[in-house]
């Protein structure tokens, strides 16, 4: 038999060999339950679509979340391209055992147009992380890496309020942050990006908020007490740092959304110099819960 081909031995039953199989979480999402996860028929899907896609941790903590809520459910990674990612969502939405769908990068922005209905947060960044089917099996999206990223700042100790904040990236990631940081009343925002019409969009939007003073900013990180890198920039070995680590002073708080490595080369340099940091999994643990809490039909 090829190697992905699972035939069911009794047509007229729902339940698969795959009924008996048990899956292994890994270390970062060991349950206190010793009951392991069934899969079957019943069983319902969620993907979490990215390009690449090897680097998430999102399938084990989700899936055991699912279990953890006494929900048949589970999180499947899948690796679409940018000009894949249309087609797929057009045909992975017509499985009916497909509930949620979670985007990664790059494809925040690309999923939030496959949404019928939105948050307002969703609607003004124009992106999601996170979709649920509507009653009607079409999509709504939210997106959490904001409120999720914010929320982890603070059991940091950092506090955003009245504070002076420069953010690198302002894609699906960086737009979310950016705009929870706003509504947790920093008193400046300024925004760096190598894409300048992308940057510059977002900052009018923002501004538009009347929250606070937003302005462009650079990677020279001096003057700001809070330094965020919402990029992939620190993934490869040989990436730069995404701001001038050189520049970093020991009161600033330096944080970075990327999960592998785990500790990227400017969250070292920033630990170096005596910087209190987060790091993408810090940020990832905020955001789980809060799209786990939204799949299973909370707000």
């Amino acid at each position: 038999m090829p190697l992905g081909v699972i035939v069911c031995g009794n047509a007229s039953t729902n339940l698969c060999f795959l009924q008996n199989l048990r899956v292994p979480m890994t270390n970062s999402a060991v349950s206190n339950s010793a009951e392991p996860m069934l899969l079957s028929g019943a069983t319902r899907l969620h993907f979490i679509v990215g390009d690449p896609i090897a680097q998430v941790k999102s399938p084990a903590g989700v899936s055991q979340a699912f279990h953890e809520a006494g929900r048949d459910a589970l999180c499947v990674p899948a690796h679409v391209t940018p000009a894949d990612l249309a087609d797929w969502v057009t045909h992975m939405s017509k499985a009916k055992n497909v509930d949620g769908l979670i985007a990664t990068v790059p494809h925040k922005f690309a999923c939030f147009a496959h949404c019928a209905t939105a948050s307002d947060r969703a609607a003004f960044l124009g992106a999601v992380n996170t979709m649920r089917r509507n009653a009607d099996g079409t999509w709504h999206g939210d997106m959490f890496d904001g409120m999720g990223y914010v929320e982890a700042l603070k059991s940091k100790g950092c506090n955003p309020e009245g504070q002076r904040a420069l953010l690198v990236g302002a894609g699906g990631a960086g737009s979310a942050i950016a705009y929870s940081l706003m509504t947790a009343g920093v008193a400046e925002l300024a925004l760096h990006d190598e894409d300048h019409a992308r940057r510059d969009s977002l900052a009018g939007r923002l501004a538009g908020l009347g929250l606070g003073k937003v302005s462009i900013g650079s990677p020279d990180p001096r003057g700001f007490g809070i330094v965020i890198n919402a990029t992939p920039i620190g993934m490869k070995p040989d990436d730069p740092h995404p701001v001038v680590s050189g520049h970093f002073t020991p009161d600033q708080f330096v944080g970075c959304v990327i999960t592998v490595p785990a500790v990227p080369p400017m969250i070292a340099a920033a630990r170096a110099v005596g910087c209190n940091t987060m790091t993408g999994a810090d940020m990832f643990a905020r955001v789980r819960d809060l799209m786990v809490r939204f799949l299973l039909g909370g707000q």
